[in-house]
C-alpha cells in the first residue's frame, strides 16, 4: 500500500493524493509550536545532576522528606544505597508515615530507611531528638544533613504562630533549623577525617527581598526581646489596626536571609573547630535554590490558600507545567550537592563560578596558594556554585549578632516552655490529686451507707 501510494504520487502528483496536502500543511504549521513548547519545557526544567556516585553506607539525615522536593531527593539516595533517617512531624505510629517508608523502601528496594517524631514547630521536641543523638557513644555515624522543610503563609493569609510563639515561617524556616544544628554540631564534628560530611541548606529566591531584624550590634537582652517581638505572637485582637507587624511575604523572606547568613556562619563554626586528630575540617556546608518547582508548598501559594484560587489553578494549569519544574527536575541541585565531588570540604577540584558583576561564568581551580583550604560556604543553583546576592549573608558582623540574638531567643522560648510545661503538670497533678481524694471519699461514705450497724457478734447477742 504504501509503494502504490509513493508511486502515484510520483506519477500524477502530490495533489492527486486527497488529504494529503491539507495534513502536510497541518503538520507544518504545527510541528514548530510542538517544538517549540518543548524547547521551553526543557528551558524551564533547569539543569540536571550529572554526578553517577553511588551512597552505599551513607548516612543521611532529612526533614521535609515526605513530599515535593524532599520526598524525591530522598527516593533518589535511597535508591543509590544510602541510609535515610526521616525527621518528621508524624507520629512513628501514624499509617500514613508508615505506608510511606514501606512504599518507599520497596520502591528504591533499600531497608535502610527509618524514621524519627521530630515536631519543628516546637523546639522542646527538636531538643529531645538531638540530645538523644548526640547522646551517644561512639558517635554515631551520621555523613550528610538535609533540610528540606518550609512553610509560608499564603498571600492575604493570616499570620500564624509555632508552639513556641514564633511567627511560622521564621520559627520553621530558621529557627528550628538553627536549634536543631547547634544541638547536632558534635555529632558533625566528631565524624572520622576520611568522610565526607555535608550541611545542605533549602533556600528560596526570596531572601532577595528579605530583611533581617534589627542586628546591626550584637544584642543585648532588650534588643533581643525587640527583635523578637517582630517575629513572634498574633496581633492583638483589641488593638486599633488589624494589621499583623509584619506581612507573610516579608517574613518569608526575611526567615530564608537569616537562614543563609546562619549557613555562611555555621561554616565558620565547623572550620574553627580544632579536632584532636590535628585533621583538617571535613564538613562542608552548601545552600541550595532548587528554583520555582510544582511541590504542594507552591501550590499553596499559587492558590492563596483558597478554593476559588484552587480552581482558578486547575483551569491555568498547562501554564505551570510549562514553567515550573516537577518534584524531581528541583531535587536536581540538592542531588548535585550531595553528590558532587568537586564540593567535598577543602575545594577539591575545579568550580564553576557565576560572576555577580558581569554575569560570566568562569572557572575557579579551588584556594590560592597560601590561603589554607577553602572553607567557605557555597551556593547552589541549577547544579552550579553561584554567589550570594545579599552582602548580609558573607558579613561577619551580621553573622556574629543574628547567631547571638537567635541563642538569646531560644534561650528565653526554652525557659518560658518549660515554666509553662511545670505549671501545666503541676495543675493536673493537683486535679487529679483531688480527683482520687473524691473518688476516695465517694467510696467511704459509700461503703458506710451500706454497712449495717454491729457486729456479727452484737447481733447475735441481742
Amino acid at each position: 500500500m504504501p509503494v502504490y501510494i509513493i508511486k502515484h504520487a510520483l506519477s500524477e502528483g502530490v495533489e492527486s493524493i486527497p488529504y494529503l496536502v491539507t495534513a502536510l500543511n497541518t503538520a507544518l504549521i504545527t510541528v514548530p509550536w510542538i517544538a517549540l513548547l518543548a524547547l521551553l519545557k526543557w528551558y524551564f526544567g533547569g539543569a540536571r545532576n550529572n554526578s553517577e556516585r553511588l551512597m552505599h553506607g551513607k548516612v543521611i539525615m532529612m526533614t521535609g522528606a515526605t513530599s515535593g522536593i524532599g520526598a524525591a531527593v530522598a527516593k533518589t539516595l535511597a535508591s543509590r544505597g544510602a541510609q535515610i533517617v526521616l525527621l518528621t512531624q508524624h507520629p512513628l505510629s501514624d499509617p500514613f508515615l508508615v505506608d510511606y517508608i514501606m512504599d518507599l523502601r520497596a520502591q528504591t528496594k533499600n531497608q535502610l530507611i527509618t524514621a524519627e517524631h521530630v515536631d519543628l514547630s516546637s523546639l522542646q521536641s527538636i531538643r529531645v531528638f538531638a540530645t538523644k543523638w548526640v547522646d551517644n557513644a561512639p558517635p554515631r555515624r551520621l555523613d550528610m544533613l538535609i533540610l528540606c522543610a518550609n512553610t509560608f503563609t499564603p498571600p492575604g493569609g493570616k499570620l500564624t504562630t509555632t508552639k513556641d510563639g514564633l511567627e511560622t515561617s521564621w520559627g520553621l524556616n530558621y529557627i528550628a533549623n538553627f536549634h536543631l544544628l547547634s544541638i547536632l554540631s558534635p555529632a558533625l564534628r566528631a565524624q572520622p577525617p576520611d568522610r565526607d560530611v555535608r550541611v545542605i541548606f533549602g533556600s528560596c529566591s526570596s531572601y532577595m527581598g528579605g530583611k533581617l531584624p534589627e542586628l546591626e550590634a550584637a544584642p543585648s537582652s532588650g534588643s533581643t526581646e525587640k527583635s523578637r517581638s517582630k517575629m513572634t505572637e498574633k496581633p492583638d485582637a483589641s488593638s486599633s489596626s488589624p494589621t499583623p507587624p509584619i506581612s507573610p511575604s516579608s517574613a518569608h523572606s526575611a526567615s530564608y536571609l537569616a537562614l543563609m547568613t546562619f549557613a555562611a556562619a555555621f561554616q565558620k563554626h565547623l572550620s574553627s573547630y580544632a579536632r584532636p586528630d590535628k585533621a583538617p575540617c571535613n564538613a562542608r556546608v552548601l545552600v541550595v535554590d532548587p528554583g520555582w518547582s510544582r511541590t504542594p508548598g507552591m501550590r499553596r501559594w499559587l492558590t492563596f490558600g483558597s478554593l476559588w484560587g484552587l480552581l482558578a489553578y486547575l483551569l491555568t494549569w498547562p501554564l505551570w507545567w510549562l514553567v515550573l519544574k516537577s518534584s524531581e527536575q528541583g531535587a536536581q541541585g540538592f542531588l548535585w550537592a550531595a553528590m558532587e565531588g568537586s564540593l567535598r570540604a577543602g575545594g577539591l577540584g575545579a568550580m564553576v563560578v557565576e560572576s555577580q558583576d558581569e554575569g560570566k561564568v568562569g572557572e575557579v581551580a579551588g584556594p590560592s596558594e597560601g590561603s589554607g583550604l577553602d572553607m567557605d560556604v557555597k551556593f547552589v543553583k541549577e547544579c552550579r556554585v553561584v554567589r550570594f546576592m545579599r552582602e548580609e549573608i558573607t558579613s561577619e558582623q551580621a553573622q556574629k549578632a543574628l547567631w547571638q540574638a537567635s541563642e538569646k531567643t531560644v534561650e528565653m522560648l526554652e525557659k518560658e516552655g518549660a515554666m509553662k510545661r511545670a505549671k501545666e503538670k503541676k495543675k493536673a497533678g493537683s486535679e487529679e490529686a483531688s480527683k482520687e481524694e473524691e473518688d476516695g471519699a465517694a467510696a467511704r461514705s459509700s461503703g458506710a451507707a451500706h454497712k449495717k450497724p454491729g457486729s456479727r457478734r452484737s447481733r447475735k447477742a441481742e
